[in-house]
């Protein structure tokens, strides 16, 4: 144990001072008989100070020193679409999304979408001409006694009302 600070408790006092000092480095109490050279790149010269220009701390209470500039970006109001497209992204992050829905979130390849393109085309909506032209017919059937051979089309509904009400 070293005590060779000058400012001792006085309940220290009466112990003896021990010959080696203890290096808490090395876990046991150090030689005192070699020094290390300086190291070369370690010598720097201090500029002197001018006794004219002596630093004061600043002070920052109340008609003190101006305030430091902060970084204030967390607290700015930001624009509605930045804060929706931040909370869109935590969101995405938080939330599982089920497998079925999450298909529409990301675009299909060119072949895909010439397939479904395709299918679609197949299935569209009679035109109004066409479906004057289908009711003409059937009711000229009608009136002529036969029986209606025409009937209303298979075709891909659209609309968000109308395919929630299917």
């Amino acid at each position: 144990i070293y005590f060779g600070s000058s400012h001792l408790c006085s309940r220290f006092a009466t112990l003896p001072v021990p010959k080696t000092k203890f290096c808490p480095a090395m876990g046991k109490a150090a030689k005192g008989g070699k020094k290390l050279p300086a190291a070369p790149l370690s010598e720097k010269k201090k500029a002197k100070k001018n006794p004219l220009f002596e630093k004061a701390p600043r002070n920052f209470r109340l008609g003190g020193d101006i305030q430091p500039k902060r970084d204030l970006t967390r607290f700015v109001k930001w624009p509605k679409y930045v804060r929706l497209q931040r909370m869109k992204r935590v969101m995405l992050m938080r939330l599982k999304v089920p497998p079925a829905i999450n298909q529409f979130s990301m675009a299909i390849d060119k072949n895909q979408a010439s397939n479904v393109l395709r299918l679609c085309k197949k299935y569209m909506p009679e035109t109004r001409e066409a479906k004057k032209a289908r009711l003409v017919e059937m009711a000229q059937q009608k009136k002529d006694g036969q029986e209606v051979k025409s009937k209303k089309p298979q075709v891909v509904k659209y609309g968000l009302n109308h395919v929630t009400t299917l």
